[in-house]
């Protein structure tokens, strides 16, 4: 690090968290860094062309190591003496259980908090007290919340302390969804390895893209691939916000939106669905939104191209039909296990071990 890192990194700690979380994001993620890696996983953007590729190489090379007792024993070794905490106050099946399972690969100790009425915030201890505590007894904190930003902010907070450990964002209120966009990109990369990768493929992003954070994650991570075309599918009250279309008018990537999803499957190489996020809703107004029309159902499979891909982050209601899930471009379940994976090499990354694992 230079002086002139050095210097920055200290006057963003004087910083108040209300001033630092103003910041611009560009300013500030050298914070959220170590040594030049990553240290802090907190956002889509934070993810170089670079860091992409190896963190899809060491997914890969743990799948490989895994299909064996000898390989899994093996992993099971790197990390045994580092503990984690799994804080869960956001309802959560697929994040939770496959970062769990990632902990396990590697061999992680694991503690968990699923609900705050289960820790001492039930009698009025605040959300930065109770990571600060998590702290004295964890090496990484994978957590999911409720409440935007507050992943940032415990990072913010930890990187203060002579105790600084690695925060994951599992999940932060309708904002971000860093790993998530992780192993929806690794999907798709896997899925079209011999179809000329990522680049020049057509992505319709279907449902409820106003409130949806993963399809804003993603959005943010596929700037890094050329001729990459997004298009946007959605009841016209659930549009994708105006700060991710600056987004795109500023990387130059070509985008439109529609409510026509027929149309969209045919034009698009990979179908990302999402349910309605009526969680979020301030006083019911989802119920007036016809959500049948961005449904996928059997008949719709006889418009999409042969080689296209369905996804979707789950889980689902009605928007994929069952009858879907047999069709060999559904892999949304693969999807689903392509998140172990994924999770499993970036813990390993940021624990600092993917160098050992890539040289095996």
């Amino acid at each position: 690090m230079t002086k002139a890192e050095a210097k920055k990194i200290e006057s963003l700690k004087s910083l108040t968290w209300e001033d630092f979380y103003k910041t611009k994001f560009e300013n500030k993620m050298p914070y959220f860094d170590k040594n030049g890696r990553m240290f802090d996983c907190l956002f889509a953007q934070q993810f170089t062309p670079k860091l992409l590729q190896e963190l899809f190489d060491v997914a890969n090379k743990i799948r490989k190591i895994a299909k064996s007792k000898e390989g899994l024993d093996y992993l099971r070794t790197l990390l045994s003496h580092k503990r984690a905490m799994l804080y869960f106050v956001q309802p959560s099946t697929r994040t939770f259980v496959s970062f769990q399972s990632a902990c396990y690969i590697l061999g992680m100790q694991v503690s968990e908090i699923r609900s705050t009425s289960t820790s001492s915030e039930l009698k009025g201890e605040t959300p930065e007290d109770t990571i600060r505590t998590f702290s004295s007894y964890a090496d990484m904190i994978i957590m999911r919340h409720f409440e935007e930003g507050m992943a940032e902010k415990a990072a913010w907070m930890l990187n203060k302390t002579k105790r600084p450990i690695s925060i994951v964002n599992g999940g932060s209120g309708k904002d971000q969804h860093p790993t998530q966009a992780l192993l929806d990109l690794y999907t798709i990369h896997q899925s079209f390895l011999d179809k000329g990768g990522i680049n020049g493929k057509t992505i319709a992003m279907v449902g409820d893209l106003k409130r949806g954070r993963t399809v804003r994650s993603l959005t943010y991570l596929l700037k890094h691939y050329k001729g990459v075309k997004i298009i946007y599918v959605s009841p016209d009250y659930l549009k994708v916000g105006d700060d991710i279309k600056a987004f795109l008018k500023k990387h130059k990537m070509p985008f439109k939106e529609t409510a026509d999803l027929e149309k969209a499957l045919k034009e698009a190489d990979a179908i990302y669905m999402t349910r309605i996020q009526d969680e979020y809703d301030v006083s019911g107004e989802s119920k007036d939104i016809d959500y049948s029309k961005f449904h996928l159902t059997k008949k719709h499979l006889k418009l999409m191209k042969k080689t296209a891909i369905i996804m979707h982050p789950l889980p689902r209601r009605k928007e994929i039909d069952i009858e879907v899930d047999n069709d060999p471009r559904a892999k949304y379940w693969r999807q689903e296990r392509n998140g172990m994976w994924v999770r499993t090499a970036l813990i390993a990354y940021l624990m600092g071990i993917d160098d050992k694992i890539l040289n095996i």
